[in-house]
């Protein structure tokens, strides 16, 4: 189905939930892509569940040794400081904001439209977040919307948008439909 395609997962150094990172890199991999993980810093980055420590991942590359030309689909997993941190790194704020200029689809789960707002790519779209994100999200320009998984095409791209872990297999079915295009 995503045969020969590679999809960015961006995260930043720490605070990433660790089943909005591990959940959609197995449904890419089942689907036949190749995940890479994408990082403001080279190493590993640190996982949590919810707020405990959880798993290391190593990183392939960082946002600033990758063009979005090299992926045809970017994930942003959530978690509370993984976004908050992301959204103030120019180079991958950037990064995110190329994916909607070139039209390619991006899928972000919980906090992660943090970083979405950021690159100021909201506006005029329907989505859906954590919950805490709604009024940040509407004050962007955004329709929220509490469903498991909104599905935007009004815009250059697909935006696949979940609210929470619960919302996962939803969020993954969705994002692999969007990367299949």
């Amino acid at each position: 189905m995503l045969n020969d395609k590679t999809i960015a997962f961006l995260v930043a150094p720490e605070g990433i939930e660790q089943v909005e990172l591990t959940e959609p890199w197995q449904a890419v991999k089942q689907a036949g892509a190749t995940p890479r993980l994408i990082s403001t810093r080279p190493g590993e980055v640190q996982a949590f569940d919810h707020l405990d420590k959880a798993d290391r991942f190593p990183v392939d590359e960082t946002v600033d040794e990758v063009l979005v030309a090299d992926f045809e689909g970017l994930v942003l997993p959530g978690g509370v400081a993984n976004p908050d941190l992301l959204r103030t790194v120019p180079s991958a704020v950037q990064f995110v904001k190329d994916f909607f200029d070139t039209g390619r689809p991006v899928a972000a789960i919980c906090h992660a439209p943090w970083t979405l707002i950021e690159a100021d790519v909201v506006r005029g779209r329907k989505l859906t977040s954590w919950p805490s994100l709604r009024t940040d999200l509407r004050n962007a320009g955004a329709d929220w919307e509490d469903r498991e998984v909104v599905i935007c095409t009004a815009g250059p791209n697909t935006l696949v948008t979940s609210r929470k872990p619960d919302d996962l297999k939803a969020f993954c079915q969705a994002a692999v439909d969007a990367f299949a295009g």
